[in-house]
Order: structure tokens, then C-alpha cells, then sequence
């Protein structure tokens, strides 16, 4: 179930990566639902999504800290 919950928090920050608030916003709500190892592969999979949106990549403290 936990591969089902990773996918659909990517699903949703793909949907929403229009709003750099409300990107910011879903993640922070992933980062509460996420395991630690799902929280890894997260923050890999949101390095290379944000390389081509700089306006994203200030959500990416959340997950560094």
C-alpha cells in the first residue's frame, strides 16, 4: 500500500507544480503520510522534477531538513 501512497503524493505534486504555495503545501502534507525510505526516493524523484522549474525548488528545504 505504501507504493500506492508514494505514487499518487507524485501524482499530485505533478498536478499542482503550477503553484510554487501550493506545491509547497502538498509536499509538507507528504512529508507527514511518507516512510522515511518512501521520503528518499521522494526527494531524488524532486530533484531531477524541479531542475527544469527553479520556481519549485524552494520547496526543497522541506525535505532536506
Amino acid at each position: 500500500m505504501t507504493k500506492i501512497m508514494y505514487d499518487y503524493t507524485k501524482s499530485v505534486l505533478e498536478r499542482v507544480s503550477f503553484d510554487p504555495m501550493l506545491f509547497c503545501k502538498e509536499l509538507e502534507k507528504a512529508i507527514k503520510m511518507l516512510l522515511p525510505y518512501e521520503m528518499e526516493q521522494l526527494r531524488e524523484w524532486l530533484i531531477s522534477f524541479t531542475m527544469e522549474k527553479p520556481e519549485l525548488r524552494q520547496c526543497l528545504i522541506l525535505v532536506n531538513s
